[in-house]
């Protein structure tokens, strides 16, 4: 049952954050939304995200994880019938927020039992549970297509019936939690580690770093990967979107597959070797021409272990303050990923300037620039993992 709840819930976690792909132009042509209008609406769920994320670790301490996670699950269902239902774009932007509140709260809450369940082999697991992220998030957009296509008695379902029916499935890993018992509620107030001991820790804002940088470079290449290939390489859309599905194939095989690896060679040596292999491959396939552009794909194999290695690690080394150590990270983390992925244009225009903002030299070193910029955060990544591993290695306490 815990482990139906876990596999379970990141499929659904995956499929709530990436149908959004096929919907986004409909929502703006039903609402007659511009740019910066929809710009907005996805800004504010980001902070409804980050929002929910600084409190979940509260909630459990005073209600348990088990009600936390059945509420995540819950308010995710109950999203679903309010966007169905929202003509209006108040609603309609109020409903999305709570989507992305029980999307926050979900993903802390599955990191949390993560964090309690997997007490061996957690590398392994981790890298499995958030394996099943990957697998929903590579078919979520094909699916979100389909559905959008469905006609039932005459009626189509257009994108409001298709989060309809997406989000009602946060209704079947309910029922594994509620027959299911999680340890960890039962840790006394007293032998919690307190928020003020963990900041303290050198160690802790070390994986702030390691994730946030991690992040950045694993999340930028769903928005950049398609627009570099389409402009810098003259790449069709059709050829682009493949190798775009090649990265997140790669991604999802690497966690699927290469989980005990951690286990093995311990979390620390691992955040090294795997952001290192994604700055590589990434910076190979930038300055090695159109030849060499499968290296972005082959990217998705190091950077996809760095956010559950990171899990893995917090368990390990806090394992009575876990919850608190997670949403930390994770909230100063969404801070990071949303100043990361503003410099990445930001460096992008800066660059098309110096070279000709109007000439086509000037597009490709500022694309180039730009994507460079998402294999500088991998290779920032690793130089953390290495100042980690010196600072572990110095107290004998390498995980």
């Amino acid at each position: 049952m815990q482990l139906a709840t876990i596999f379970i819930g990141f499929i659904i976690f995956g499929f709530s954050e990436n149908i959004k792909g096929p919907a986004i132009p409909r929502i703006q042509f039903d609402y007659m939304l511009n740019e910066s209008q929809l710009g907005t609406l996805l800004s504010l769920n980001a902070l409804g995200y980050l929002l929910a994320c600084s409190f979940t670790a509260y909630l459990t301490r005073i209600w348990g994880i088990k009600l936390v996670t059945v509420l995540s699950f819950a308010s995710m269902a109950f999203s679903g019938i309010l966007i169905f239902f929202s003509q209006q774009y108040v609603m309609f932007s109020a409903s999305y927020f709570l989507m992305y509140i029980g999307n926050g709260m979900l993903e802390i809450g599955l990191a949390i039992l993560g964090a309690r369940i997997f007490v061996k082999n957690t590398g392994t697991m981790m890298n499995l549970t958030h394996g099943f992220y990957g697998l929903s998030s590579t078919v979520a957009p094909l699916i979100a297509t389909g559905l959008m296509q469905v006609t039932i008695n005459g009626h189509t379902l257009d994108w409001r019936g298709m989060y309809l029916v997406m989000l009602l499935l946060s209704l079947i890993p309910i029922v594994f939690a509620l027959f299911s018992s999680f340890p960890g509620d039962d840790i006394s107030r007293e032998d919690r580690v307190p928020l003020k001991t963990l900041i303290k820790d050198p160690v802790l804002w070390l994986m702030v770093l390691i994730l946030s940088f991690g992040v950045v470079s694993e999340l930028a290449v769903g928005g950049w990967l398609v627009n570099f290939l389409e402009k810098a390489y003259g790449w069709d859309t059709v050829s682009a979107s493949g190798m775009l599905s090649a990265f997140f194939l790669c991604f999802s095989l690497a966690r699927l597959l290469l989980g005990p690896l951690t286990d093995k060679i311990g979390f620390t040596i691992s955040l090294t070797i795997f952001s290192g292999i994604s700055a590589v491959c990434t910076f190979i396939a930038i300055f090695g021409g159109k030849e060499l552009a499968f290296f972005f794909a082959a990217a998705g194999i190091g950077i996809a272990m760095i956010y559950p290695t990171v899990m893995a690690f917090i368990a390990r080394r806090y394992p009575n303050g876990s919850d608190t150590a997670i949403t930390f990270t994770v909230t100063l983390m969404g801070v990071g990923s949303v100043i990361g992925n503003y410099l990445i244009g930001l460096v992008t225009e800066i660059t098309k300037g110096i070279f000709g903002a109007d000439t086509q030299l000037g597009l490709y070193r500022g694309l180039q620039a730009g994507y460079g910029f998402i294999g500088l955060c991998a290779a920032l990544c690793m130089v953390t993992g290495i100042i980690l591993y010196i600072y572990l290695g110095k107290r004998k306490e390498i995980i």
